[in-house]
């Protein structure tokens, strides 16, 4: 499908958009911490995709293409809506409808909780913890040093310790 894709299948392309939609925006709610704003990100992401699907040489997975291509574009939001973006109040409804019913109390309670961190701690604990970014990772793609990556997570970590509690 990504051969087919790249010569420009717009059938292909919504193969590979259906089956990696979900974990993109998953990816992006929990780095905007925002519902609405995850569902244009995704969008972004995928024209992105669209564009530059030529230049994707499979030297890796497609969906670790497509989780670097989330990540930049949701860290260069938030630097194009700084610095009006953290005066909203964030969703902290932040799983999909679907997954909402399904998922037990303990995950909701910690996915909103996510949400409510402050962005750059929310980020950090988002690609270090539960994506696998190294501090120095995270850094580059915050564009922040290791230090701030690591103080950041220790600040997500205490925070969510002390709402969950």
């Amino acid at each position: 499908a990504i051969a087919r894709a790249q010569r420009g299948d717009t059938a292909a392309f919504e193969s590979l958009y259906q089956a990696h939609h979900g974990r993109v925006y998953a990816l992006c709610v929990r780095l905007s911490g925002d519902r609405a704003l995850a569902e244009d990100l995704v969008q972004e992401v995928f024209v992105k995709a669209w564009r530059n699907l030529g230049k994707f040489r499979g030297d890796a997975r497609l969906s670790t293409w497509l989780h670097r291509l989330a990540v930049n574009t949701a860290v260069s939001q938030r630097r194009r809506r700084a610095p009006w973006f953290g005066r909203f109040a964030i969703d902290i409804d932040v799983l999909p409808e679907d997954a909402a019913r399904e998922t037990p109390g303990l995950a909701r309670d910690l996915d909103a909780a996510i949400a409510r961190l402050p962005t750059r701690a929310r980020q950090v604990f988002v690609l270090v913890d539960l994506e696998g970014y190294s501090h120095e990772e995270a850094g580059a793609a915050l564009g922040v040093a290791v230090g701030t990556s690591k103080a950041q997570l220790h600040r997500a970590r205490s925070l969510l310790r002390e709402m969950l509690q």
